[in-house]
């Protein structure tokens, strides 16, 4: 039997324990972030920030084994909404450069990424490791485990709010409001993560770009 059919036969939602385990492993990664990482480099802290959330999901789901990636949608989808979802991204991103409230926290995201040599590392984190990390906290293990017990629709609104307001910022909240609908969206309508992480950096990948080369 094939692997992927195997591991759909034996799919258990995201349980609290897992959110739990989560929770006891970043708590953690974060202070030592905090205590030990050199405040005057925010991109290698903002990594380890970052980092430390992909570690405490990779250990709270480690005991599940193979049983983890349908619990989180670890699986392909159709080329269309991928496309979609990374076309309407961008579309958002650029009419919220234009008429949305500027952040103060994206700002000093600007002044990061025109530092010399900053292009590379920033387009890694910001579009990469980043997406990574919020899509698997956010879209993965609390989507699924408020899936399981309240249904799609509670899923999509609390998380989506989760992720907006942990942009914290009131300004860069509206600003992402939108992007956390759609990136919503898309983990409803395919039942997967790939089109909200590719949306997701591509969304991030422009922004950082847009910054470097046009200063917006």
């Amino acid at each position: 039997m094939d692997n992927n059919l195997l591991i759909e036969k034996s799919f258990r939602p995201v349980s609290g324990w897992t959110l739990l385990l989560f929770v006891v492993w970043l708590v953690p990664g974060v202070v030592l972030v905090i205590l030990y990482m050199p405040r005057d480099d925010m991109l290698r802290m903002m990594g380890a920030l970052y980092g430390a959330g992909i570690v405490a999901v990779a250990l709270a789901v480690a005991p599940r084994g193979l049983q983890a990636l349908p619990a989180l949608a670890l699986r392909t989808a159709n080329w269309q909404p991928i496309v979609f979802g990374s076309v309407v991204t961008v579309a958002l991103s650029i009419g919220a450069s234009q008429i949305g409230p500027e952040a103060q926290d994206m700002k000093e995201v600007a002044h990061l990424v025109t530092q010399k040599g900053a292009l590379a590392p920033s387009l890694i984190l910001l579009a990469g490791v980043a997406p990574l990390a919020e899509e698997l906290i956010f879209r993965g293990l609390l989507y699924g485990w408020l899936d399981a017990r309240w249904g799609w629709k509670v899923a999509y609104g609390v998380s989506s709010l989760a992720f907006a307001i942990a942009h914290y910022e009131p300004a860069h909240i509206l600003l992402v409001l939108p992007l956390a609908a759609v990136f919503g969206w898309l983990r409803w309508r395919t039942n997967s993560l790939l089109p909200s992480f590719v949306a997701h950096v591509a969304n991030n990948g422009f922004a950082v770009l847009s910054l470097v080369w046009f200063g917006v």
